[in-house]
């Protein structure tokens, strides 16, 4: 006779949370989860409030739409700087911080925010660093504009829902069809650009990393305070920018 399983009710409950967004929606009000996993509100609450505390959910403005939270993503940040991607992408963002000294970046998307889950940073005493496993609007950045661009207008309107945008700072495209136009020339171009769109008086560039299929999964990025921008330096990046993702894409996702 087959044994089984000792079960904690409360930790399958969170786990079923967890589990539901692995499916279409990005979000889900309190009601819906209830429904579709069968819990009683009064204690379905109780745990979106727990996980809330903690990190793995966090709401949107309105504070009744929940999603997964930073914490997950801090896990796995932790994670996949041993699996071959990240692996891979530190060997290379060491040679271009070895002739260039930028701060070099490797990130990924999620919903609508971009997560940085590698990064070499410049030793100049002016520079520009993220935190691993924090995030920032897709369209405010030269990385999730490259990620955006691998994506049909249909489910661009699933991240974007409304006209207006979020601005980061007064660069910031702050209307979906502005962000459409941008998303056409970084298709045109095969880069993405940011021009003090996340922080004043910082400019970076972005490829994306593809896979087999060749599919947009992470983009490369290099960030630099515009006091350092030149044509020469310009130049270089574009080029490190471009040979990093070859690389990447190649090594990790086996392109040919």
């Amino acid at each position: 006779m087959t044994q089984q399983a000792p079960k904690v009710k409360s930790a399958d409950r969170v786990l079923d949370i967890l589990e539901l967004f692995t499916g279409e929606q990005e979000s889900y009000n309190l009601t819906e989860i209830a429904k579709s996993l069968n819990m009683p509100p009064s204690s379905t609450y109780l745990i979106l409030q727990n996980m809330l505390n903690r990190g793995y959910l966090e709401t949107d403005r309105s504070k009744k739409q929940f999603r997964i939270g930073y914490k997950l993503f801090a896990i796995r940040s932790g994670y996949m700087r041993n699996t071959s991607l990240t692996g891979e992408y530190y060997q290379i963002a060491q040679k271009i911080l070895d002739e260039i000294n930028e701060t070099v970046s490797l990130s990924i998307r999620t919903g609508n925010q971009l997560y940085y889950i590698g990064e070499k940073v410049s030793t100049h005493s002016l520079r520009f660093n993220h935190s691993l496993g924090t995030s920032l609007p897709l369209h405010a950045t030269a990385a999730g504009k490259v990620l955006l661009a691998d994506l049909s207008e249909e489910e661009l309107r699933d991240i974007y829902p409304d006209e207006q945008l979020e601005k980061v700072t007064d660069k910031t495209i702050s209307t979906f069809s502005d962000l459409l136009k941008e998303l056409e020339k970084v298709r045109k171009q095969e880069f993405g650009y940011n021009m003090g769109e996340t922080v004043d008086g910082v400019h970076c560039i972005a490829g994306a990393i593809r896979d087999s299929d060749g599919k947009a999964v992470a983009s490369l990025s290099i960030s630099i305070p515009v006091v350092r921008i030149n044509g020469e330096m310009w130049g270089k990046v574009h080029d490190w920018i471009r040979q990093g993702c070859m690389e990447l894409s190649s090594k990790v996702y086996q392109q040919h």
